[in-house]
């Protein structure tokens, strides 16, 4: 779950529509090629041409990607990080945990502040934490605000702020 630091990253999404509302979307991920369409010769065109240009092969219907789990139907794509959760549910030492309904009581994310005064917290497992949180934001839109504003406290983060990191997760 960690990354390397000595690696570089390169992620990019390029989008190319016609006149015509035919649509093409390529997303490059290091050495990963993932592309979608909404016209089939568009589509059959534009791995032809990455077959004839790269040497790459075509491994069909993508089911995981970066830890994404993805379900395509005929008419539905759907995606999770179920897999990813229950690894920093373990990680974290909350495979035992008790589901709650808000994110963050309300009374504690408002009333957070970098001024607040309590048992310091590891920055390194606080960081860890929210990185982990984060990257679960590509399909849990819902916790994007709470994430954000939790992590306003990486550099000096106390038990109030990681008692809030863990209620979200």
């Amino acid at each position: 779950m960690e990354r390397n630091k000595n690696l570089t990253w390169a992620f990019a999404i390029y989008v190319k529509i016609k006149e015509s509302s035919d649509i093409i979307i390529v997303c490059l991920y290091v050495d990963d090629l993932v592309f979608t369409k909404n016209n089939p010769k568009m589509f059959r065109d534009f791995k032809q041409a990455m077959i004839k240009e790269f040497e790459m092969i075509d491994i069909g219907l993508m089911t995981y990607y970066l830890g994404i789990k993805i379900k395509q139907g005929e008419d539905e794509i759907f995606v999770n990080q179920e897999k990813f959760v229950r690894e920093v549910l373990k990680k974290f030492k909350m495979k035992n945990y008790t589901k709650v309904n808000t994110l963050v009581e309300c009374e504690c994310w408002v009333k957070m502040s970098t001024n607040d005064e309590g048992e310091n917290i590891n920055s390194t497992t606080f960081k860890s934490l929210v990185r982990s949180l984060r990257y679960l934001t590509c399909t849990n839109l819902n916790i994007l605000f709470r994430v954000r504003h939790v992590s306003r406290f990486m550099e000096t983060p106390i038990m109030t702020h990681f008692k809030a990191l863990k209620r979200i997760l």
